[in-house]
C-alpha cells in the first residue's frame, strides 16, 4: 500500500502552548508529527501566558522542545484579558500561516482562546485531553475544557470516562478518540533523565537531611486560586501542613502566586523553617525526581494527581473535586479537600504502610503521542480532500 503524502497545499498544523502543563503535553505530540508517516508539518506558537524563566523558557530545555516559531508574549492578566489579549495576538498567525488545523492541548486561558479564534476562521479545531471534567463551573479550567470541547472538530482521551461526558454532551462519537495521556508520555521518556532531589536542593542551598528522615518526605504544590487566594483558606492548609511536617519533613515547590500571598497575608510564621523547605519553581526534571522519590505528594495539580499515579507515589489532592477521576478509581489519589482531620488521617495511613499505590490506567503507556499522529495526519489529509 502506497504511504499517503503530505498534499504541498497543505498547510502545517498550528501547535498552541500557554502554560507550564501544555509544554509537557506537545513535547512528545511535537516528536510523533515529526516521525509520523508522512511527517507532519508543525508551526509551534507560544502564546507566552506563563513568563516566568523558571515556569517557561526552562522547560523547553528540560523536555527538549524546540523554541517556539512564534511567542506572543501575552504575559498576565484577568481572564478576561488574558483571553482578549492571545485572540487579539493569536489571529493574524492565523492569516499568515495556511494552517491545515489548530491543535490545543488542556484547559488554560490560552486553550480556549486559540480555540474560538480558529472555530471563527473555519478552521479545523484538535483538543487533546478532551472530555475531562470536574463540574465545578466556579473552576475558570472547567469553562476553558466545556467550550473547546463544544466547538473542537475532532477530541483525543486520556480516559474512558471522558468519552461518556462528551457524549452526554452532545458530542457525535466519531468526533471522539481514545489514544492515551500524552502527559505520560513525557513522563515515562524523561523518568531516567530525573534530577536527584539531593542536587535539587543542593541548587537552591538547602539542607538535604530530610531525604535521610525515617518516613522519606513529602512533596508539597499548592497554586489554585480557591486555596491560596483567601487569607483564612491559605491560614488553615498552611497550619495543617505544619502539622503534617512533624510528622515528616515536607518539601514545598512555592508557586509564586502562593508565595506573594503567604507574604501579603502575613502567615510566614506558619511555615517551620526546619521540617518545611521552601523551594522556587522548579524545573520539570526537578519536580519529576522530587515526586518520584517522595513517600506522598500534597497539591492541587491536575497534572501531578496523573504522574503520581503513573508513578505509583501515594497522592494527597487538596480539591473537594477532580477532572481525572481515574487518578482516584485506579491510581494512587485520595480526595481530601482541606479537611485536617482528612489530610492528617491520610498521611498517617501513609506513613504506617498504607495509602494506594493503584495500576497505571489503560494506554498510559507512553504511546498516546504515537496513537494521535497515525490518527490525525490521515484525517487532516481527507480532511483537506475532501474540501
Amino acid at each position: 500500500m502506497t504511504p499517503l503524502a503530505w498534499p504541498a497545499d497543505l498547510g502545517p498544523v498550528v501547535c498552541v502552548v500557554g502554560a507550564r502543563p501544555n509544554f509537557m503535553k506537545m513535547a512528545p505530540i511535537l516528536r510523533a508529527f515529526a516521525t509520523a508517516q508522512p511527517p507532519i508539518p508543525t508551526l509551534l506558537v507560544h502564546t507566552g501566558q506563563h513568563y516566568d524563566k523558571d515556569m517557561s523558557d526552562r522547560i523547553f530545555e528540560d523536555l527538549r522542545l524546540p523554541r517556539p516559531d512564534v511567542n506572543l508574549g501575552v504575559g498576565s492578566g484577568s481572564h478576561a484579558v488574558q483571553t482578549a489579549e492571545v485572540m487579539r495576538h493569536f489571529e493574524p498567525v492565523l492569516d499568515e500561516n495556511r494552517a491545515s488545523c489548530v491543535l490545543v492541548v488542556g484547559d488554560v486561558n490560552s486553550t480556549l482562546a486559540c480555540t474560538l479564534v480558529g472555530v471563527k476562521k473555519g478552521i479545523p479545531v484538535v483538543h487533546v485531553e478532551a472530555g475531562l471534567r470536574s463540574y465545578d463551573r466556579k473552576m475558570p479550567e472547567e469553562i476553558n475544557r466545556v467550550l473547546t470541547d463544544q466547538v473542537a472538530d475532532l477530541l483525543y482521551t486520556t480516559e474512558r470516562s471522558a468519552e461518556a461526558n462528551l457524549l452526554r454532551e452532545g458530542i457525535r462519537a466519531e468526533q471522539v478518540r481514545f489514544v492515551g495521556n500524552v502527559m505520560i508520555d513525557s513522563l515515562r521518556s524523561n523518568r531516567e533523565h530525573a534530577r536527584s532531589p539531593a542536587d535539587t536542593l543542593a541548587a537552591a542551598g538547602k539542607d538535604s537531611a530530610c531525604l535521610g528522615s525515617k518516613h522519606g518526605y513529602g512533596l508539597v504544590t499548592l497554586h489554585r486560586p480557591s486555596n491560596v487566594d483567601q487569607a483564612d483558606t491559605l491560614q488553615s492548609l498552611l497550619t495543617t501542613l505544619r502539622e503534617v511536617a512533624a510528622k515528616l519533613p515536607l518539601i514545598f515547590a512555592l508557586h509564586p502566586r502562593t508565595r506573594s500571598n503567604i507574604s501579603k497575608f502575613g502567615l510566614e510564621h506558619l511555615i517551620d523553617a526546619e521540617r518545611m523547605i521552601l523551594l522556587p519553581p522548579q524545573g520539570y526534571l526537578e519536580m519529576l525526581g522530587l515526586m518520584r522519590d517522595a513517600s506522598v505528594v500534597l497539591t492541587d495539580s491536575g497534572g501531578l494527581q496523573e504522574e503520581t499515579t503513573a508513578l505509583g507515589i501515594p497522592c494527597l489532592t487538596l480539591r473537594e473535586n477532580t477532572e481525572r477521576p481515574i487518578t482516584v478509581e485506579y491510581g494512587t489519589n485520595t480526595m481530601v479537600g482541606r479537611d485536617r482531620t482528612a489530610i492528617l488521617h491520610g498521611v498517617d495511613e501513609i506513613l504506617a504502610g498504607g495509602g494506594k499505590r493503584g495500576r497505571v490506567p489503560e494506554l498510559w503507556d507512553g504511546h498516546a503521542a504515537e496513537r494521535i499522529a497515525a490518527d490525525l495526519g490521515p484525517w487532516l489529509i481527507a480532511h483537506h480532500q475532501a474540501n
